[in-house]
């Protein structure tokens, strides 16, 4: 297992972290017993870093993560797990999280501590404001938390924003092939490296959808240059000859799936594709371009918009449900464009004003387009299940 080097606290990262919110399952309950042996398997072949967090498997996460470390595998490893922001309001609500988390996790001290998709500045200052950044850093001086971070799924403003706002510990952003202009960006990644902040990648396979989804014509491309290396493979390769990245999760659901990123980790090492092999990535981006219903590059001069609209993130999670078949499109449009953020960002607020449109390169009709994303991501019910959502998930 290759290692890689926190250059802020000096820790010694597996390059793979095991992402703890994909365990085997047995019916609709965890499969304890595999998921326990396989957090211990890959601990016994060198993963050190796990990444959990409060909801993961309706909560369970924490727990089957704090068993399978007992008798002596807490010490070899680092957790990680998060603080949602988007369920706290006071800080008696964060520190009513907080116990419950150590007590799961059966430890006393977090190595990794982030606050769960933060998505924007205005939320962060919503976490200065009522205290909790304040008890963080009062955790983390009396060694309770050892770290401080956030993980991130909004666009590249609000993540160049938030990364300058505070001397992070460390950043989790979702990065791919597939996304590398997207979200935070490799323009983002490259930020956060230049401030010395560490970086932990997740979604490296979008869940899967870089796996077993992908268009034929791609899986072509791939096997053209390399008939044995698998899709999982080729993704993994490309986000770890990134010198910037220190850790990949990987939510792994069986032991053949492990196996392989173990086996993948150990040799992965940074600026280790040859340039053939950059290509056959740039191919395969360009055939998925051509596959895209929306030409957005995500380039973010169509925002702010004025009605809040969160214009790429919108076209985004519909190209991904034509592009890569992705069966949870909906959930997720609701969940990071609709009940996460501190306001409401889904297509349905467009107000049609047209300023977008004066600024986009790509010439794309915003105003037409948000009106087909509404259609199909929204629903009838739709507004009403976000607001019902956003009070629910408050704890006083």
């Amino acid at each position: 297992m290759l290692t890689r080097r926190n250059e802020k606290n000096g820790d010694s990262l597996s390059i793979l972290g095991f992402g703890c919110m994909r365990f085997p399952m047995k019916g609709s309950s965890i499969d304890e017993e595999r998921s326990i042996a396989m957090i211990r398997d890959s601990i016994d072949k060198g993963v050190n870093y796990f990444d959990t967090a409060y909801f993961y498997h309706n909560g369970k996460s924490e727990s089957l993560l704090g068993e399978a470390l007992s008798g002596g595998y807490r010490e070899k490893v680092k957790i990680a797990t998060k603080l949602p922001p988007f369920m706290v309001s006071k800080l008696e609500g964060a520190k009513k999280i907080f116990g419950t988390q150590l007590r799961k996790l059966q430890t006393d001290y977090i190595d990794y501590y982030l606050l769960h998709m933060l998505p924007d500045k205005t939320t962060f200052d919503r976490m200065v404001s009522i205290g909790v950044i304040s008890w963080l850093e009062e955790l983390k001086r009396n060694g309770i938390i050892k770290n401080l971070g956030f993980s991130f799924h909004g666009g590249k403003a609000d993540f160049v924003e938030l990364i300058e706002a505070y001397p992070w510990d460390f950043c989790q952003i979702q990065y791919n092939y597939l996304d590398e202009n997207k979200q935070a960006t490799k323009s983002g990644l490259q930020l956060a490296h230049s401030l010395g902040i560490p970086v932990i990648v997740m979604e490296p396979l979008r869940g899967g959808k870089l796996v077993t989804n992908l268009p034929d014509e791609v899986l072509a491309e791939f096997r053209k240059y390399d008939n044995k290396r698998t899709p999982a493979e080729w993704a993994l390769r490309w986000i770890w000859n990134h010198p910037e990245v220190n850790v990949i999760l990987s939510g792994m659901s069986d032991e053949e799936q492990l196996a392989e990123n173990i086996r993948i980790a150990s040799d992965a090492e940074a600026n280790s594709l040859s340039d053939e092999e950059l290509q056959v990535f740039e191919r395969v981006k360009t055939i998925m371009q051509e596959r895209t219903k929306i030409p957005c590059t995500a380039c973010g001069y169509c925002m702010p918009c004025p009605s809040g609209v969160n214009i790429p993130g919108c076209f985004a999670a519909y190209n991904n449900k034509y592009l890569l078949k992705d069966k949870n499109s909906r959930f997720k449009y609701m969940q990071t464009l609709g009940v996460v953020s501190k306001k409401p960002a889904f297509a349905s607020l467009c107000t049609e004003c047209g300023k977008c449109e004066k600024h986009c390169p790509q010439k794309i009709e915003i105003r037409k387009e948000l009106k087909t994303v509404k259609k199909e991501m929204e629903g009838v019910f739709y507004k009403l299940a976000v607001n019902i959502t956003r009070k629910f998930i408050k704890i006083k």
